[in-house]
């Protein structure tokens, strides 16, 4: 069972909704009346979904859907009434999975939830991959700085300055990236 939680200063707006969630499976968990404590709410209290239900998302809902994006990413569906193309890039951009705009039947509350967490993890399996090859490519460049840094010092070719890294870096049983940040960061001591 999905834990959701509700973030709508409207109550008799919410109502339904919260409903037309308990009869899908979902538990709610919270309501918020407003996003300014998202972040805190959503560590607290762990939610697997936050549904956020607004007339027109605000720049101060959207920078409370950002910053809990950055600290606890959770799938997030905006339901608004607002179809504003800007306002839809915006609210993709702080991290919402779905935005729905209009009034919600029941019956395709499922699919959205659904779409919206396939979304999101995906989304997150990209960010995943992208952090990846940013470390390796930092990695790549700390290790071509600490060869031509060797090459330089010791007079080698490239090979020699990368055989040499290597094998110092399996004697003293560290990964050749970290080796290399500490053959740079002493070239910068010493010059």
């Amino acid at each position: 069972m999905l834990r959701v939680m509700l973030v709508d200063n409207h109550l008799e707006r919410t109502a339904p909704l919260k409903e037309s969630l308990t009869a899908a499976g979902y538990e709610v968990i919270a309501h918020l009346t407003d996003t300014a404590n998202l972040d805190d709410a959503v560590n607290r209290l762990h939610p697997d979904v936050v549904i956020i239900d607004t007339e027109s998302p605000s720049r101060d809902t959207l920078e409370h859907v950002i910053v809990m994006s950055q600290n606890a990413p959770k799938p997030t569906i905006m339901f608004t009434h607002d179809g504003d193309t800007e306002k839809i890039r915006a609210a993709t951009r702080a991290g919402v999975s779905a935005y729905v705009v209009g009034n919600l039947p029941s019956e395709r509350l499922k699919p959205i939830m659904d779409a919206a967490i396939a979304r999101f993890e995906e989304f997150k399996a990209l960010r995943l991959e992208l952090n990846e090859a940013n470390a390796k490519l930092s990695e790549r460049k700390v290790i071509e700085k600490a060869k031509g840094l060797l090459m330089k010092q010791r007079g080698v070719d490239e090979n020699e300055a990368y055989l040499l890294l290597r094998n110092m870096a399996m004697r003293e049983n560290i990964k050749l990236a970290t080796l290399a940040e500490q053959v740079v960061q002493a070239a910068k001591l010493l010059f």
